[in-house]
């Protein structure tokens, strides 16, 4: 019996039932048919319909203020000249007026519009052309590359590029986009935010180091992790900014700026910055302005820092909404790993198999081969979602460190010789055949990475106590993960949140309200997860 998700008739099912039945024989692969267009590229059976010389096709160059465009049918026949609209409502409703016109005059039956994509330029008229009724197809600015250049050598002009742009659309180039819905592009728009403050904030804690090393050598060194285990040494910087500072507060001046900031501080930490005050070099003097430096810069990097974590709720709140939740499951896969998964993947659906996934972030080895001569496994492809290719690399490393298979696999191959890159590279693999069985399917199987499997709503509702989440969007999350969960593992979530509010009622007296409200609200969820009795087992 399969387990749930895999498919026989699926290449990842495939590879993955044989990686958890060892014994299992492989079933013969499937020899890849040889294709010439892209698929979501295709015209010709458009073009057969309605035939080639009633068939249109508009070919867009981008630029930031203005585009130009033309109209030729299937053949390379123009039937309007290159012409230059501005981006304007009023300019871009007067030229599909026109392409309207000239269509009605040359008798086109069917058309498409091909744009090169120019990073963010060319969506105000992929809007307006897709608002207008058109069909928009993008062709990347690589492939119009490759047709200019045999054509017109040594010359690039936007009427060279347009010319590109028309042959690559005819010999199925023009790809269609696919439409995500609006919660994967805001879980895209916000994950993205993200990790642009991510990497803001990690400049602004360099700064910061900076300053506090020359106003005070070494203090940053007193404590073993700076930044995540308190707020008390910026606390402490902010108000001395200097080893002569701190040597005239003593100890019961670093109690007062403790009880001024309503901080709870244990004594040896004082006596641990005394400490390193009496044995501290000079610092580099101008204490009040390199303090005012430190200052400003450790507020920006509190309110991006404050704006990470409002970040971070609001992409569990669309990603609940998600199948891609189920990967809380695996050890290691954490709420911002997901939302960055679900961002740069998008559904699911528009994946064929697992290698798609590994495939669009290019790891894969390049292959060369002339007659007798083929090197199969050459370095990996450079072109690829760069995005997509860090996110996957990103969650290879998150594994490897915390999930016991993956690392005991890891220290296998490290043993055996196995270039470091290659082992990122094949957890990925594992990871995406697994991640795709699981969110495609809708399913989680039992896997040698799940032993110790996580909860999800567990994994949920510590993320929430963690982040101050809102009781009622708390709420509202947990029972859109539940909707999420098959129906034989609703009950199997809710028994040790349960257990663990049992646990909490055998205890007397009164407890701290962070330790109850993420379990009341639990019992509540519990309601919603439990499985009724006429439930089916799932598919």
């Amino acid at each position: 019996m399969l387990p749930f998700g895999l498919r026989m008739d699926d290449p990842s099912s495939r590879k993955e039932l044989d990686m958890s039945h060892p014994r299992t024989a492989r079933l013969p692969k499937a020899r890849k048919a040889f294709v010439l267009q892209k698929p979501n590229g295709q015209l010709v059976p458009r073009v057969q319909q309605v035939g080639p010389e009633h068939f249109g096709i508009v070919a867009i160059d981008c630029a930031k203020a203005r585009s130009r465009y033309f109209l030729a049918d299937f053949y390379g026949r123009t039937l309007l000249e290159p012409t230059t609209v501005a981006h304007s409502r009023g300019d871009l409703q007067a030229a599909i007026d026109l392409l309207r016109q000239a269509s009605r005059e040359h008798d086109l039956h069917d058309l498409v519009v091909a744009i090169e994509r120019t990073g963010d330029y060319h969506r105000p008229i992929q809007r307006a052309f897709r608002q207008a009724g058109f069909e928009t197809r993008l062709v990347h600015p690589f492939t119009s590359k490759q047709y200019r250049q045999p054509a017109d050598p040594g010359n690039k002009t936007d009427d060279t590029d347009l010319a590109a742009i028309c042959r690559a659309t005819t010999h199925g180039f023009g790809l269609l986009e696919p439409a995500w819905p609006d919660d994967y592009v805001a879980i895209q728009l916000l994950r993205r935010h993200r990790r642009d403050l991510v990497d803001k904030n990690t400049i602004l804690q360099c700064q910061v180091r900076e300053v506090l090393h020359a106003a005070m050598p070494g203090y940053a060194e007193c404590f073993c992790h700076f930044w995540d285990d308190s707020p008390a040494p910026m606390i402490f910087a902010r108000h001395t900014t200097s080893p002569q500072a701190v040597r005239g507060a003593g100890l019961a001046g670093l109690r007062h700026i403790a009880a001024q900031s309503q901080l709870r501080c244990r004594d040896e930490t004082l006596h641990k910055i005394l400490a390193w005050a009496e044995q501290a070099p000079p610092g580099a003097g101008h204490t009040p302005e390199r303090q005012r430096q430190l200052i400003a810069l450790d507020d920006d990097r509190l309110t991006k820092t404050k704006q990470i974590l409002e970040l971070e709720r609001d992409l569990a709140h669309h990603v609940v909404r998600t199948p891609y939740v189920l990967l809380l499951a695996i050890p290691g896969i954490n709420i911002v790993t997901v939302a960055d998964l679900a961002g740069e993947l998008g559904p699911i659906e528009l994946y064929l198999n697992a290698n798609a996934i590994t495939g669009r972030a290019g790891l894969m080895p390049s292959r060369y081969q002339s007659d007798q001569v083929d090197c199969a496994n050459g370095p990996l492809r450079r072109r690829g979602n760069r995005r997509l290719r860090a996110v996957l690399m990103q969650t290879a490393d998150n594994l490897v460190q915390c999930n016991h298979y993956f690392r005991a696999r890891a220290e296998q191959w490290t043993r055996a010789g196995k270039d470091a890159r290659w082992l990122r590279v094949k957890v990925v693999k594992i990871f995406s055949r697994l991640a795709y069985a699981m969110v495609a399917g809708r399913q989680l199987f039992p896997h040698p990475c799940c032993q110790q499997r996580h909860y999800i709503l567990g994994k949920l509702l510590a993320f929430h106590g963690e982040h101050g989440t809102d009781l009622m969007a708390r709420r509202q999350d947990l029972e859109a993960a539940v909707e999420q969960l098959p129906l034989k593992r609703r009950a199997v979530e809710a028994e040790p949140l349960q257990q663990e509010l049992d646990a909490l009622s055998r205890r007397r007296g009164p407890q701290p309200l962070a330790d109850i409200i993420h379990l009341v609200l639990a019992r509540l969820a519990g309601r919603v997860v439990q499985s009724t009795s006429h439930e089916s087992a799932g598919p």
